[in-house]
């Protein structure tokens, strides 16, 4: 379990690259709605699963609790792979 303010998920969302979104639904095997809603995209169409997140009033947007941050990480792998790329030699 992870807790993160609503606008630093946002935030973190949108410094993701393009494609990530598919990226991240594709690598943990789960409908790319499910990251949409995520990251606060709320979608209902046919598919989507509960991303398993809750929110709750406060500053910075509010409190958001992930029960399973494994979206979030990946998110930051692709972050980490983007800012620290490794040049080859």
């Amino acid at each position: 379990m992870k807790t993160i303010t609503f606008n630093e998920l946002r935030r973190i969302k949108d410094a993701l690259p393009h494609g990530s979104t598919l990226r991240i639904a594709e690598e943990l095997n789960i409908p790319v709605e499910t990251v949409r809603n995520y990251f606060g995209g709320i979608t209902h169409s046919v598919g989507s699963n509960n991303s398993s997140i809750h929110i709750e009033p406060g500053p910075e947007g509010g409190i958001v609790v992930l029960e399973d941050p494994a979206i979030l990480e990946k998110a930051l792998i692709i972050l980490g792979e983007t800012t620290h790329k490794v040049a080859s030699l």
